[in-house]
């Protein structure tokens, strides 16, 4: 009952709140003009992803009320850390922030949540210093990879869908409440986004990397297996990992807007933005089946997991030309 609540609260602020703040952020003039990296033609409304937090936040304090023991503060914890990543990222919609002073937040945001779940799991605090870098990481790549509509609310319910499965695989309740609200808090944004003239924004896509990495550094510091939490951000990592180093081995200035991410390719072969997310979504969601499946099976069940969620993320990054070469053909 607790995790239903939980999400229905996430869910309707997230579904309900965009009324309120759209005009307001109208006469404030947050708009996401295009650029080099856009996938729009016009200028829209971005920052909308300041719902999705209030969503975020409702749902996990709903179940920090009804919830008990460990979980409470673990959540206490998730949840801060996740509005601090949203409200950095709100300061970058609103103002923009250079790229060395939001690097050096996005790590201390990460070094203070892991700091706290390492002392909340009893662990070593040698884990403060990779906490931080991963979750400084994951906000970047979530951010990079938010560049089509549907794309993000789509991966927060994937991700944090599996993450719920995790839990309760796991036996930790706290997993669950914190994977269902982040999936019922973006996916709820998804009719908004799917019509092309509302935008997370930086905001959201800061919250939806900030609350992934959070949750699954608290995961595995609570001894879940590796497998379970990367498995969902496979797809992504992979695409901002291979792009990253195709555009450095190009000489090309990696931190300048661009259009080379798979997802990006995949509507320059034809694809519609709808199209492209699936793509990214279903893939994520077979990667994260194959890491539940690996983390719990025998050793021959374990490798051929992992050949399997390896033989997705090859299709995934090969899937522009394959998308390309369907194309062709079909107006051939």
């Amino acid at each position: 009952m607790t995790h239903l609540v939980a999400a229905a609260v996430a869910f309707v602020l997230s579904l309900i709140l965009p009324v309120l703040l759209k005009p307001i952020l109208l006469r404030l003039g947050v708009l996401d003009i295009p650029n080099e990296r856009s996938s729009h033609t016009e200028a829209v409304v971005r920052g909308m992803g300041i719902t999705v937090a209030a969503g975020v936040a409702g749902g996990l304090l709903a179940a920090m009320l009804l919830g008990s023991g460990q979980g409470v503060p673990v959540l206490a914890a998730l949840g801060g850390a996740a509005l601090a990543a949203a409200l950095l990222g709100w300061v970058e919609d609103f103002r923009g922030l250079g790229i060395l002073a939001r690097f050096l937040l996005q790590l201390g945001i990460g070094a203070a949540a892991t700091a706290m779940l390492v002392r909340l799991a009893d662990s070593t605090w040698w884990w403060v210093p990779l906490g931080a870098i991963a979750i400084a990481g994951y906000i970047n790549v979530a951010n990079f990879m938010d560049g089509v509509n549907g794309i993000s609310g789509l991966h927060g319910l994937a991700a944090g869908g599996l993450f719920a499965v995790a839990g309760g695989m796991t036996g930790l309740a706290w997993l669950v409440s914190a994977g269902v609200v982040v999936a019922a808090a973006f996916a709820a944004f998804l009719p908004w986004n799917f019509s092309g003239r509302n935008f997370l924004g930086d905001v959201g896509s800061y919250l939806l990397g900030g609350s992934l990495a959070v949750t699954g550094v608290a995961a595995f510091l609570h001894g879940v297996h590796p497998e379970m939490l990367l498995g969902p951000v496979a797809v992504y990592l992979a695409d901002t990992m291979t792009t990253l180093l195709r555009r450095i081995s190009a000489g090309e200035r990696w931190y300048t807007p661009h259009r080379q991410h798979v997802y990006q390719r995949l509507t320059d072969a034809g694809l519609s933005h709808l199209q492209s997310a699936l793509v990214v979504t279903v893939c994520s969601v077979l990667t994260g089946i194959c890491g539940l499946i690996a983390a719990e099976g025998t050793l021959p069940v374990k490798a051929a997991a992992l050949a399997a969620g390896v033989a997705v993320l090859v299709f995934y990054l090969r899937s522009p030309r394959i998308f390309r070469r369907l194309q062709e053909r079909s107006t051939a």
